[in-house]
């Protein structure tokens, strides 16, 4: 349904709402997303240009969104930790031709140099060469444009294994509105769904499961930081039906002492849907025991070459797997690209190779399979079950090759974060004269934990309790903060390097 379809039928109800309250009813999302759909014709952008934006979680960025979408064109919302010359990457190499900054990010936006950005508009506190999106709107009919055209996301990788690149999609040639998508009906989402959003909006899920609430008509609450009890708070007070979170929240939520836990009606809950990461067996386990069986978990990508589903209880009958594939059929391929047999581990390939990576033709190409299908793949390995089932095992670059085997580092990594002392663990393969990697361990210390050689010891052997004794770390070093996106996706890559310095790198 179209936003002024809802903006007529219920224009007082909130379709976002900050965690602060701040908030836009569907009126005032309407009229402020035509105003900037009015505001990009005059500035020149047709339908299949791009616009970037760098904000922070905020009720404006979905008047940003919304006008893109509405306008036919590609819009990438940016990380807002990017530095200068990062955003000036991503700013450039998309062709953006507007560019939109919060406060949280306008100091770092305003020494972009990109030549082809037309329009710079800030939210508040616009400065030289920029306008203040009130500005901005005030000098614009609330009516919508005569051309409107269905618009997309070019959302960026986030880079874990070198520069970012842009995955586009060709835009679709029907009218606007379309509807929400297949998603909401597998998810039995309605308008009145409240979804709680945690998570930064510049990332592919948060995003396109808030677009998706929002054209259901249904009401969006959004933290502007993840915090733990103030989730729970959320819920609570505003009724929430449906949630997506990622592992690391799972954790830091059952870490929360049992009388905060327990203070809060969580009854209202249906779904909450997680995915972005893996996710330890022991946390999901508690987790729905927790809940009870409304966790659904999904693996795709920003690419979105393929859609991996399971609910809580096919979750339960097939522990660890991320689900079976309900769009594109997926394939385990050796690296000649040929399927191995079930149960083996292999490099995942979907069949729909619909994406491209915006200007990297050679990207584009390293991702398709080797037997030239057209199958695509984001890189991970992992291996399948009798009834289908798919289980991930790593990344592909993560992979370890100490004296000739293969070690996945996820396994070692699942362990020590359930380990009451660790806040945040990343293990990878560094060098070694004998075995040309071995196992390694970087921990980030819950709060008040002191570093030491015996608490190295400690988590060592309560790994080489639980796993095969050469999947786990011979040695551990401890860092204040791990590399991880706000997402949940941990920049291992950034780790590794340090060790790797003067030396060929594996992975």
């Amino acid at each position: 349904m179209a936003l002024g379809q809802l903006a007529a039928l219920t224009p007082g109800k909130p379709a976002v709402v900050m965690a602060d309250g701040r908030s836009y009813t569907y009126r005032e999302l309407e009229d402020a997303s035509n105003r900037l759909a009015h505001a990009f014709r005059a500035a020149g952008l047709r339908r299949g240009d791009h616009i970037a934006l760098a904000m922070e979680n905020c009720p404006e960025l979905f008047v940003v969104t919304w006008a893109a979408q509405r306008s036919g064109l590609y819009y990438t919302a940016c990380s807002t930790r990017l530095q200068a010359d990062e955003l000036e990457y991503v700013v450039r190499d998309s062709g953006a031709l507007a560019l939109v900054a919060s406060p949280a990010t306008l100091a770092v936006a305003a020494t972009v140099d990109a030549p082809d950005v037309r329009l710079r508009i800030a939210t508040t506190g616009a400065g030289a060469g920029w306008v203040d999106l009130d500005t901005v709107l005030e000098g614009q009919p609330a009516e919508p444009i005569p051309d409107e055209a269905e618009g997309a996301s070019m959302l960026y990788t986030s880079g874990t294994t070198g520069r970012p690149k842009g995955v586009r999609r060709p835009l679709t040639d029907a009218p606007y509105p379309q509807g929400p998508g297949p998603l909401n009906e597998l998810f039995e989402l309605t308008s009145e769904a409240v979804y709680l959003s945690p998570a930064p909006l510049y990332h592919a899920a948060p995003l396109g499961f808030t677009m998706m609430i929002l054209r259901l008509g249904g009401t969006v609450v959004v933290q502007e930081h993840f915090d733990p009890q103030e989730f729970l708070e959320l819920i609570e007070r505003h009724g929430v039906t449906c949630t997506q979170v990622v592992p690391t929240m799972f954790v830091r939520l059952l870490r929360l002492p049992d009388e905060i836990r327990s203070r809060y009606d969580l009854s209202s809950l249906a779904l909450a849907v997680h995915g972005a990461a893996p996710c330890p067996i022991e946390v999901k386990e508690r987790m729905i025991e927790w809940w009870g069986p409304v966790i659904d978990e999904y693996y795709t990508g920003t690419e979105t070459p393929g859609f991996v589903y399971c609910d809580s209880t096919e979750w339960l009958a097939h522990k660890g797997t991320v689900g079976r594939s309900l769009i594109a059929p997926l394939h385990i391929l050796d690296e000649a690209g040929d399927e191995v047999p079930v149960g083996e581990t292999g490099t995942i390939y979907f069949e729909d190779a619909g994406f491209v990576y915006h200007g990297d033709d050679a990207k584009t190409a390293g991702s398709r399979d080797a037997q030239g299908r057209g199958w695509s793949t984001l890189g991970d390995i992992g291996h399948l079950d009798e009834d289908g089932f798919l289980y991930l095992t790593d990344r592909h670059a993560f992979v370890i090759v100490s004296g000739g085997v293969n070690i996945y580092p996820q396994e070692a990594e699942n362990v020590l974060v359930m380990h009451p002392k660790v806040g945040d663990v990343a293990v990878f393969g560094i060098p070694d004269e004998e075995m040309g990697e071995r196992v390694h361990a970087v921990v980030q210390l819950g709060p008040g934990v002191e570093a030491s050689d015996e608490l190295a010891a400690e988590l060592i052997a309560h790994c080489r309790e639980r796993i095969a004794h050469h999947k786990c770390p011979r040695s551990v070093d401890f860092r204040e903060m791990l590399p991880r996106h706000d997402t949940g996706k941990l920049y291992k890559r950034i780790l590794k390097d340090e060790y790797w310095q003067g030396r060929t790198l594996t992975g």
